[in-house]
C-alpha cells in the first residue's frame, strides 16, 4: 500500500547544509529505536511495539466479543487526555463529527468534570438503563488515580448499580497499569481489566487497549489499524534520513525552533481531522515541553502547539499568521481522496459573485485554497511543511499516527529533553487532592 506524502523542500527555508548539521545528530537516536524494537516493553520507547503485539489484539478481541454478547446499546469512555484524546481523533477521522448519527451501539465520552457535561451523559445512562437497554462503561486511567476519572466514573458507576444491582460488575471494563489502585479496585469488583504496559506513557498509549478496546467495540478495523502503524514505525526507523519523514519533520521543527519559531501550528484541511489535532497538541505539549535536560539543568523548553482549521481559520487568524510575528512553523495537512465528492451546479447568475466555482466539485475547491494559503505562506516566508494522508482509513490514519508519535521522540532527542515523561502535571494533581482533602 502507498504511504503518506510529505513536502518539505520549498517550504521551509533551510538550506541543505543546515539540514545536514541536524541529520547529523540523529544517527544514534535512530540506532536506539531501532534496538527498541526487539526489547519488548523494556525500555521507554515501549509504545512503537504496541503495533506488533498480537496477544494484545487477541485479548482485545476477546473482551470486546465477551461485552458485545450483552447486547449493549451505549459504550460510555471515561478517560481524560491520553487516556481518550486518540481514541477520538481514529473514531473521528474514519467515522465524521456524526458518528453516533446511525451507530448501533452510541459512544460517550466523559474527561472533565465539568457538572453539566456529565450530568447529560448521566441522564443519557440513565435513560438507556431505564428502559432495559445495557450499557458498558469503559474506565480508562493508567495511574489508576485520576481525579476527575475516578469521579466521572463513581457517578456513573452508581447508575449502573441502582439499575443493575446484582450484576453491574459485567457492564464494566477497567484499563489501567497493574497494581493500580484502580487495578486492586476492578479486581475486587470483578470488574474486566486490561492493562496498560507500564512504559508506554499516556499520549503514546492509543494501539495499546487504551484506544484498541473501544475502537474494536465500535467496530473500527484495529486490524489495519495497527498495520498501519506497523508501516509507520518501519518507515519511520529506516536509517535513510531522506525518506524518514519522522526525522526529517523532526529535525525541521527543531531547527525553526532554534530560530525563534517558538509556536508549531497544525493547519488541517478536513473537519474529520480537528480531534487528531488536539491529540497531536497533547502529545507534543507534554512531549517536549520542559524545565529540564536530560542531564537535569535547567532549561524551559518547549513549542507552543495550536490548532487550526482549514478553510473555517482562514477567516479567523490568517490575518494574524501572515501579518503578525514570524514565530510560528507550520505543518499543514490534507487528503488526498475524500468518500465524497460534491459537484456545484452550473448557476450562470452567480459567475459574477464568486467566478469560476460553477460546475466545479468542492474538493476541487478546497485544493485551491489550501494551494492558495501555501503560495501566500511560501510569500511571505512563513515557513511550513506539507503532509497528505492517501484517505481516511485505518490504514493511512494508524500509519500517520505512528509516524507523528515518532516524529515527537525524535524531537525530544534534539531538544534534548526527556520526551516520555510530565513531571509537572502531577503538580496540580497534587495541589488538587491538598485542596479537596481540606474542603
Amino acid at each position: 500500500m502507498k504511504s503518506i506524502t510529505f513536502d518539505y523542500k520549498n517550504t521551509c527555508q533551510i538550506n541543505g547544509s543546515e539540514l545536514d548539521k541536524v541529520q547529523k545528530e540523529l544517527p544514534k537516536e535512530i540506532e536506539r529505536m531501532n534496538a527498541a524494537r526487539t526489547s519488548g516493553y523494556d525500555s521507554d520507547y515501549a509504545s512503537i511495539n504496541l503495533p506488533f503485539d498480537e496477544e494484545l489484539l487477541k485479548a482485545v478481541c476477546a473482551r470486546v466479543k465477551e461485552k458485545k454478547s450483552l447486547s449493549p446499546t451505549t459504550l460510555v469512555v471515561i478517560g481524560i487526555g491520553g487516556s481518550n484524546l486518540g481514541t477520538i481523533a481514529v473514531l473521528e477521522a474514519l467515522r465524521g463529527k456524526f458518528y453516533n448519527s446511525d451507530q448501533e451501539v452510541k459512544v460517550y465520552f466523559v474527561g472533565t468534570t465539568d457538572t453539566d457535561h456529565v450530568n447529560d451523559i448521566a441522564q443519557i445512562t440513565e435513560r438507556e438503563l431505564a428502559t432495559g437497554n445495557n450499557i458498558i462503561l469503559n474506565v480508562i486511567s493508567k495511574s489508576g488515580g485520576t481525579t476527575e476519572t475516578i469521579a466521572n466514573f463513581e457517578v456513573l458507576l452508581e447508575i449502573l448499580k441502582n439499575h443493575r444491582p446484582y450484576n453491574y460488575h459485567q457492564f464494566v471494563v477497567a484499563t489501567t497499569d497493574e497494581n493500580s489502585a484502580l487495578w486492586d479496585i476492578a479486581r475486587k469488583e470483578e470488574f474486566a481489566v486490561l492493562t496498560i504496559p507500564a512504559r508506554v506513557g499516556g499520549r503514546y498509549s492509543v494501539f495499546s487497549a487504551v484506544g484498541l478496546f473501544p475502537l474494536c467495540f465500535l467496530d473500527i478495523d484495529i486490524k489495519k489499524l495497527v498495520e498501519g502503524a506497523r508501516s509507520g514505525c518501519a518507515l519511520s526507523t529506516q536509517k535513510n534520513f531522506t525518506t524518514n519523514y519522522a526525522a526529517i519533520s523532526a529535525a525541521l521543527i527543531a531547527h525553526h525552533y532554534r530560530m525563534g519559531m517558538i509556536i508549531h501550528d497544525t493547519f488541517l484541511f478536513s473537519v474529520a481531522l480537528e480531534s487528531l489535532g488536539a491529540w497531536y497538541r497533547q502529545l507534543s505539549a507534554e512531549s517536549v515541553g520542559k524545565a529540564q535536560t536530560r542531564e537535569g539543568n535547567k532549561i524551559n523548553v518547549g513549542l507552543l502547539p495550536t490548532i487550526s482549521m482549514g478553510s473555517t481559520d482562514l477567516h479567523s487568524v490568517a490575518q494574524l499568521y501572515l501579518a503578525g510575528p514570524n514565530n510560528r512553523f507550520t505543518t499543514f495537512i490534507s487528503v488526498a481522496h475524500n468518500a465524497s465528492d460534491l459537484v456545484l451546479p452550473t448557476y450562470s447568475e452567480f459567475e459574477s459573485v464568486v467566478p469560476a466555482i460553477q460546475g466545479k466539485s468542492l474538493q476541487i475547491i478546497m485544493n485551491a485554497i489550501l494551494q492558495g494559503t501555501e503560495k501566500a505562506y511560501a510569500h511571505d516566508k512563513r515557513p511550513f511543511v506539507v503532509w497528505e494522508i492517501s484517505e481516511k482509513s485505518a490504514y493511512y490514519i494508524g500509519q500517520f499516527m505512528q509516524i507523528k508519535m515518532i516524529e515527537m521522540m525524535y524531537l525530544g532527542f534534539l531538544l534534548n529533553v526527556n520526551p516520555f515523561d510530565q513531571p509537572e502535571v502531577e503538580k496540580y494533581k497534587r495541589e488538587t487532592r491538598e485542596i479537596l482533602r481540606l474542603s
